[in-house]
């Protein structure tokens, strides 16, 4: 795997850490009663706050292993330079439409749950969940791109 798959798959394992997370709490306080707009904001805030927090220091830890790991098989004090060319360049892009697509096609599905009259924190729930799902199916895409040797 290169630099890049090893990114993308990080990425890949902690949103679908979250997204996990998000959907037992979800079902959890749709079972005991419905959602409640207090526990949905803080689900919300955890959520986000999470997405970012765990890609960042997932890729950081990332970058450190795979250094540790190269300048054990290698022998050497070089650094190893990670550099995107256009293929890479073109792959993240692709994996973005993909999953603009799929968020979109969630923001859709939002809005029509609250056309049929669900209530407006279903809505937003389905908002969020598609962002997280976009960038699940976009991280998928990237890494089917990645291995079809696009």
């Amino acid at each position: 795997m290169t630099y890049q798959e090893k990114s993308i798959a990080v990425s890949l394992v902690s949103h679908l850490l979250i997204v996990v997370y998000y959907l037992v709490n979800l079902f959890q306080m749709q079972q005991a009663g419905g959602l409640v707009s207090t526990k949905v904001f803080s689900l919300w805030a955890i959520v986000i706050v999470s997405t970012i927090i765990v890609n960042i220091i997932g890729n950081i830890l990332t970058n450190i292993l795979l250094s540790i790991v190269h300048a054990i098989k290698t022998r050497s004090e070089h650094v190893e330079k990670f550099i995107e060319d256009e293929r890479d360049n073109l792959i993240g892009l692709k994996g973005s439409k993909v999953s603009y697509i799929a968020f979109s096609i969630g923001v859709l599905i939002a809005m029509l749950s609250f056309a049929f009259g669900q209530p407006p924190l279903v809505m937003f729930s389905l908002l969020i969940l598609s962002s997280i799902l976009g960038e699940i199916i976009g991280d998928i895409s990237q890494l089917y791109l990645y291995q079809k040797g696009f």
